[in-house]
């Protein structure tokens, strides 16, 4: 029986085994949300922004480890989708996003809503197709959640023209998907991993540098038998929060530009990072060349082209992590003796506190602190992006994966409710906190709608100090207080909870943020919690740009 290519569409999302769709209808996918009517293969969510449904599909990625699917039409509607589809690009998550394009025949001619999407996004997206013929249409859908979820993941873009969508052909199902010119290697070379191993066992100084590699790996389990089998201090990423348990002795806590000062000595003074699916970016390693100078560095990655690009690698491994890692705990037969490392580290997390200054008003630490004690640390928290995202990463202490969902390598502002709407609908069962400022939460409020009438109850505590925050800070520190357009006037958050069917609570006190916080947890429905707390506190640990990172401002931590 012979299909149309939206049908064929629909077949095969539902075959790779997708949960939920996140999308927008317009005239050139008309014909794909018709074949969606009453369609029950899987959950179809209506944003109210084609940017929401990319940062849903990306929260919901996020969480459970699988594909995020996001569809919307041609034009400004795939336009639309170019942030969140470079958001997912930077910090390596599994993406399909799926947009109508006019019929073939117009392609070029300027037709109404005609965009290149496929040329707009072919610098961020890891691979993208213009889908020509609906023959080619079921393997082009195998083919492109192949490629985002396997080697380093990332996001993939079909471009389907409205007539490939009504045309129809025999639906075949590829069993196998083999591409000639793209093949992940997963296995560590084996001679490399025992040199990592040698000098492992010989080093004085040694730590363990994470990134999101071990959490999209599923890594985390070997991570803490090899950091225990060593006895050698653990830093993170933003991306790698919930890599390692924050509690626990070995933990230094995230290093980098906000990271803790007792990490960024750490590593410094280190005489062998071992990196395990970490990029070495700028906001780690501060200047390049004052980084780590006595340090000889372990690079694993899976993609080739990360490994020596910002950081001299002495014993690249590429490959996949939790495999290297399984492997690398085998060849190391006995921990280095760093007895007096360890003493030192110690010494430099008693110097260098993680503290912040209690003025009995509404601490933005405080909150972040309170939520974490109300959840018993058990919940997903997403965040925007500014102040509120650096306390969310410094305050709550993560005990496990895919737990904390961030916007990392393009610190996209807006991008914390939406996928906290994903994170959602991906673990039910879990609270999901967003945190974030009052700027941000801005720039995608309109999914306010989306939550009440999917009955999606995620509660979102909004940091508001009535800047634009991090912004702000620099201003202060770096332009003499020159607050220039960084002052930002909000709407009444209550009213506006109120005002989409959503529960608004405001605290202006610190005896009433816990209440509020258990309330919102209780509620069983979107909660907007307004904190009003201190306008013009600070992110500290603070390295500024273009410094070494152990040249830290502040005084605190």
């Amino acid at each position: 029986m012979k299909m149309t290519g939206s049908q064929i569409l629909l077949e095969c999302l539902k075959r790779e085994g997708v949960e939920v769709v996140f999308g927008y209808p317009g005239g050139q996918v008309l014909p794909t949300f018709d074949a969606l009517y009453n369609y029950e293969g899987f959950r179809f969510i209506l944003p109210r922004h084609e940017q929401g449904a990319a940062h849903a599909a990306d929260g919901y990625a996020r969480v459970t480890g699988k594909v995020g699917v996001c569809l919307a039409t041609s034009g400004p509607g795939a336009t639309n989708l170019v942030t969140g589809i470079a958001n997912a690009f930077m910090d390596s998550i599994p993406m399909v996003a799926i947009t109508g394009q006019v019929p073939t025949g117009l392609i070029g001619n300027d037709a109404f809503q005609e965009a290149d999407i496929t040329g707009i996004t072919r610098p961020v997206t890891k691979h993208n197709y213009l889908v020509k013929d609906v023959k080619d249409l079921a393997l082009i859908v195998r083919e492109a959640f192949y490629i985002a979820s396997t080697g380093r993941p990332g996001p993939v873009l079909i471009d389907l023209p409205k007539d490939v969508q009504v045309g129809q052909t025999e639906f075949i199902w590829p069993e196998e998907v083999k591409i000639r010119s793209y093949n992940p290697r997963y296995a560590g070379h084996p001679g490399q991993i025992k040199k990592a191993a040698k000098l492992i066992m010989q080093a004085k100084r040694p730590i363990l540098y994470i990134g999101g590699g071990i959490i999209l790996s599923g890594a985390a389990l070997e991570l803490l038998e090899l950091a225990q089998k060593l006895g050698c201090p653990v830093t993170w990423t933003l991306m790698g929060v919930g890599g390692f348990p924050s509690k626990h002795k070995q933990s230094l806590g995230m290093l980098g530009m906000h990271g803790t000062a007792y990490a960024n000595h750490s590593i410094m003074e280190a005489d062998l990072i071992v990196a395990l699916g970490a990029r070495f970016d700028d906001r780690v390693t501060g200047r390049l060349d004052m980084f780590a100078p006595h340090a000889k560095v372990i690079h694993v990655d899976i993609d080739p082209s990360s490994i020596s690009k910002n950081v001299h690698v002495d014993i690249p491994i590429v490959g996949d992590v939790r495999g290297v890692l399984a492997d690398l705990i085998k060849e190391v037969k006995r921990a280095p003796a760093i007895d007096d490392w360890l003493k030192h580290v110690d010494g430099l997390k008693k110097k260098y506190p993680m503290v912040y200054k209690d003025r009995n008003t509404v601490m933005p630490q405080y909150v972040i602190q309170q939520i974490e004690e109300a959840t018993a640390g058990d919940a997903i928290i997403c965040t925007e992006v500014g102040q509120h995202q650096m306390w969310a990463a410094q305050w709550f202490n993560y005990s496990k994966p895919r737990t904390f969902v961030s916007s990392g390598g393009l610190g996209t502002m807006g991008f914390g409710f939406p996928a906290s709407i994903g994170a959602k609908l991906g673990r039910p069962e879990k609270i999901v906190f967003n945190i974030a400022g009052d700027g941000s939460i801005q720039m995608n409020i309109q999914e306010l709608a989306t939550c009440v009438a999917n009955k999606i109850h995620v509660k979102v505590a909004i940091l508001n100090n009535g800047y634009l925050g991090m912004v702000r800070q620099w201003q202060e520190l770096f332009y003499k207080r020159r607050y220039s357009h960084t002052p930002i006037t909000g709407p009444d958050f209550v009213k506006l909870a109120e005002s989409y069917g959503a529960v608004g609570i405001r605290v202006t006190k610190k005896e009433e943020v816990r209440p509020a916080i258990d309330k919102a947890i209780k509620t069983e429905n979107t909660v907007f919690i307004d904190f009003q707390v201190e306008e013009e506190e600070n992110v500290f640990p603070m390295v500024p740009a273009g410094e070494a990172i152990n040249n830290i401002l502040g005084g605190l931590a």
